[in-house]
C-alpha cells in the first residue's frame, strides 16, 4: 500500500537492520501513525493485510489499523499489541471488516487482534491508518516493513528476531526486566514454597467472620444455601447458616499461569519436553502453552505432590488476604468444606447451535431448548453443595462489544437461519405490506430479503429501531430459556447472570430479569454507582462486579492492566478505594478481583501480559497489596452496614496501558 506520510508527532529514525526492509519510527503519544492511500476498491479482492514489526523497549505498545471509506465514511479498526524485543508478523484477515468476529487468535508476538468501530465495504475503502493506540511512559520505538495486501494467506514467521536474547527465564519471569523482588534462583523459590506450606494452617479469616466468611454480628433465616436478602436498607447475600454475607472474591484461583509459547519457543530459556517430570506443566500441548507456575511447584514438591500442596498454599493465601470467595475461572473443586465458590458455566453444549452473529446462537433453532437442557445438566454435580454460591451463565459475550445489535449483525453475517425467518415474520406482522416496511425503513426492501440472502443495504435509523426491538426479544428468549433450564436442574443456587463487559444497553437489559444477581465487569476507578443503581431499580435484583483490577509497571510485566497506578503501594490504595466504595453501595453484594496471579510476561492465550495479580509466577505475594486487602476485609462489614466510612485515599491513576 502506498505510504502517503506520517501524522504529526511520529518520527522516522535510524535503527539496526534487524528485519529486512523495515523502517524505524518513534512515537511520544497515542494517535501518531502512518497514513496510506490507494484507489477505491483496491482491497476488494484481497484477503489479508500483512507486515513484519518489532517493538523496542520493555513496555507494551498497542496499535490500531484503520480502514476507511473516504474521508468521512465509516471506519473499521483492528487493534493489537506486540511483545517487546521479538519480531512479529501481522496477518490481518480482511473478512474481519464484516464484524462477524470480535477477536482473532494471537500468533507469536502479535497479540490480541480485536475488531472495533464500524463495518466497511472493501469496495469503497480507499485509505488506511496505522496508529499507536496506547504506550508506556517512554518513547515507543518500533520498526515496520511495507504494509502489503495479499490474496494468499501470508506464511507464519519461521525464525524469530530476538535483539535482547530470551524473553523468559527458567522460572517463567521476564528476562528483559529487573525489579525489586525478582526471584534470583530456583533455591530461593523452593525455600519460599516450603515455608508457605509449613505455615498454611496459621492463616485465618478476619475476626468476626462466620465459618463461610459471613458477618457473625447479623443473622437471619438460614436455608442451608446462599441466597439474596434485602433488609430494607440494602441488599446482601446470606450464607448457609443465615449470616449476612458480602462476597469479596478472587478470580482465577487455579493452578495455572498460561504462557502461550507457540511460535516463541526460541525466546524461552527453558522449555522441557512434553514427556517426563514436567509433563503436567504442558497445559495445552496442542497449542503449545507452558505453565511455569505448575513447573515451579513441581520443582519444589515433585510431580505427585505439586497439585495438593498448591491447593493447601493457595487457600491459606486467600484466608491471609481476607477473601471469602473462590470466584470465576477457578479450580473450584478445591473449595471444599466451608470455602464459598462460584462456577462459570461451560458453553460447549450451546456450541452445537449455529451462531447468527459472533457468539450469539440461533435461539429460534428447533434444537435450542434441547441444547439449553444440555447446558444446564452440568449443574447436577453441585446441586447439594452448601459452599456453592451460584453460577455465571457466561462471560462478556462478544456480541456485546459490537456497535450494532445482534439482529443487525445477523443480517450482514448470516445468509440464512431460523432467527432471520422469525425477524421477517415479526416485521410482516407489524407492517403487513412490503410497501409499508420500505416506507418505514426509508429504502426499498422485501420480507424475502430480510428472511434470507446476503444483505447489502445500509441500515437507517428507523430500521435499527426495529432491529433493536427484535434483539431485545432474542435476548429475552436466550437468557429466559437458559435460566429456566438451569433452575430445573438446580433450584438451590443463585443465577449470577452473564458478567456483561459494562453496563448493557437498554435493549439488552429486559432479558436479564431472570437473573437472581445482575453481574457486570467494571474496570473503572470505582464502581459506576449511578448507572448500576439504575439497573438495580429496573431489575430489582442486587449487583455483583465480576472483574476489576489495578496494575503497575514496577514488577517485571510489560503492561499494567486495565487499571494503571504508579507502583505496588498505589495498587493497594486503589484496591481499598474500589472495594470499600463498592461495599458501601446498597445495591452491591460483592466484587471479584481479576486475578490471583500475574499473567505471563509473554502473554496468555490471547496475549494479555499484565501485572494484575496478588501473587507472581514464583508464588511471591505483593506485600503492599496484600496488606491493603487484609485491612479492607477486616472492616468490610462495618463499611457495608454504614458504621464506618469507606477508605478514600486514592492513588494517582495513570494513563491506561493494556490490550
Amino acid at each position: 500500500l502506498s505510504l502517503d506520510g506520517l501524522t504529526e508527532g511520529l518520527v522516522l529514525v535510524s535503527g539496526d537492520d534487524l528485519i529486512p526492509g523495515a523502517v524505524w519510527y518513534e512515537a511520544d503519544a497515542g494517535g501518531q501513525g502512518l497514513v496510506y492511500s490507494f484507489p477505491v476498491g483496491a482491497l476488494a479482492e484481497a484477503r489479508y493485510l500483512t507486515a513484519d514489526m518489532l517493538l523496542d523497549g520493555t513496555t507494551l505498545t498497542t496499535f490500531t489499523l484503520y480502514l476507511q471509506e473516504g474521508e468521512d465514511g465509516p471506519r473499521f479498526g483492528m487493534s493489537f499489541g506486540l511483545l517487546n524485543q521479538c519480531s512479529a508478523r501481522l496477518r490481518i484477515p480482511l473478512e474481519a471488516v464484516n464484524q462477524g468476529r470480535w477477536r482473532y487468535p494471537r500468533e507469536g508476538a502479535w497479540l490480541k487482534p480485536i475488531c472495533r468501530d464500524q463495518r466497511v465495504d472493501l469496495r469503497r475503502v480507499d485509505r488506511a491508518l496505522l496508529v499507536v493506540e496506547r504506550k508506556g511512559p517512554d518513547l515507543s520505538r518500533f520498526c515496520l516493513t511495507p504494509l502489503t495486501a495479499t490474496i494468499e494467506a501470508p506464511p507464519l514467521l519461521e525464525k524469530l528476531v530476538l535483539p535482547k536474547g530470551v524473553l523468559l527465564d527458567e522460572l517463567g519471569q521476564s528476562a528483559l526486566h529487573d525489579w525489586p523482588g525478582k526471584t534470583v534462583c530456583a533455591d530461593v523459590l523452593i525455600a519460599r514454597l516450603e515455608a508457605q506450606l509449613a505455615t498454611a494452617a496459621e492463616q485465618v479469616l478476619p475476626e468476626g467472620f462466620s465459618r463461610w466468611g459471613g458477618w457473625l454480628a447479623r443473622q437471619v433465616e438460614a436455608t442451608g444455601f446462599f441466597r439474596t436478602y434485602n433488609d430494607g436498607e440494602r441488599w446482601w447475600l446470606v450464607d448457609p447458616d443465615g449470616y449476612l454475607f458480602w462476597s469479596s472474591g478472587l478470580d482465577c484461583v487455579r493452578f495455572s499461569i498460561d504462557s502461550a509459547c507457540e511460535g516463541l519457543e526460541d525466546g524461552l530459556l527453558w522449555l522441557p519436553e512434553p514427556e517426563g517430570e514436567y509433563a503436567a506443566a504442558h497445559d495445552a500441548p496442542e497449542r503449545r502453552s507452558f505453565n511455569y507456575l505448575k513447573a515451579n511447584f513441581i520443582r519444589a514438591f515433585g510431580a505427585e505432590a505439586a497439585a495438593e500442596n498448591w491447593a493447601t498454599i493457595v487457600l491459606s493465601q486467600l484466608r491471609a488476604l481476607g477473601f471469602n470467595t473462590v470466584a470465576n475461572w477457578s479450580d473450584w473443586e478445591i473449595a471444599t468444606d466451608e470455602v464459598p465458590y462460584t462456577r462459570p458455566m461451560d458453553a460447549q453444549a450451546l456450541q452445537a447451535l449455529p451462531a447468527i452473529y459472533r457468539d450469539f446462537p440461533d435461539v429460534y433453532h428447533p434444537d435450542f431448548e434441547t441444547a439449553a437442557a444440555g447446558f444446564a445438566a452440568q449443574l447436577a454435580d453441585t446441586v447439594d453443595d452448601p459452599a456453592f454460591i451460584g453460577y455465571f451463565l457466561m462471560n462478556e459475550p462478544t456480541w456485546g462489544f459490537a456497535q450494532e445489535t445482534p439482529a443487525a449483525g445477523m443480517l450482514y453475517n448470516t445468509d440464512t437461519c431460523y432467527a432471520r425467518v422469525a425477524l421477517a415474520e415479526t416485521l410482516q406482522d407489524r407492517y403487513v405490506s412490503e410497501r409499508a416496511l420500505s416506507e418505514a425503513w426509508g429504502f426499498s426492501v422485501t420480507f424475502d430479503q430480510v428472511r434470507e440472502g446476503r444483505w447489502q443495504q445500509n441500515l437507517t435509523g428507523a430500521a435499527n429501531v426495529d432491529l433493536d426491538a427484535f434483539s431485545e426479544q432474542m435476548v429475552i428468549r436466550y437468557f429466559g430459556t437458559l435460566s429456566e433450564a438451569c433452575r430445573r436442574v438446580d433450584p438451590n443456587h443463585l443465577n449470577l447472570g452473564i458478567r456483561y463487559y459494562t453496563v448493557p444497553p437498554a435493549w439488552a437489559v429486559d432479558g436479564m430479569r431472570t437473573f437472581d444477581v445482575f453481574s457486570v465487569n467494571c474496570y473503572k476507578q470505582r464502581v459506576l454507582a449511578e448507572e448500576m443503581a439504575q439497573i438495580n431499580a429496573l431489575l430489582d435484583v442486587p449487583i455483583m462486579v465480576g472483574e476489576w483490577h489495578f496494575g503497575a509497571l514496577d514488577a517485571g510485566l510489560p503492561a499494567a492492566g486495565i487499571g494503571h497506578v504508579p507502583d505496588q503501594v498505589g495498587r493497594g490504595q486503589a484496591f481499598r478505594v474500589y472495594l470499600e466504595d463498592a461495599a458501601a453501595q446498597p445495591w452491591c453484594v460483592g466484587v471479584h478481583y481479576f486475578t490471583l496471579y500475574d499473567q505471563s510476561a509473554i502473554g496468555r492465550f490471547d496475549g494479555e501480559n499484565y501485572n494484575i495479580g496478588f501473587v507472581d509466577t514464583c508464588s511471591r505475594p505483593y506485600a503492599p497489596l496484600a496488606a491493603a486487602a487484609r485491612l479492607s476485609h477486616e472492616r468490610l462489614y462495618q463499611v457495608a452496614s454504614g458504621d464506618v466510612a469507606p477508605y478514600d485515599d486514592a492513588p494517582e491513576y495513570l494513563p491506561l496501558l493494556f490490550m
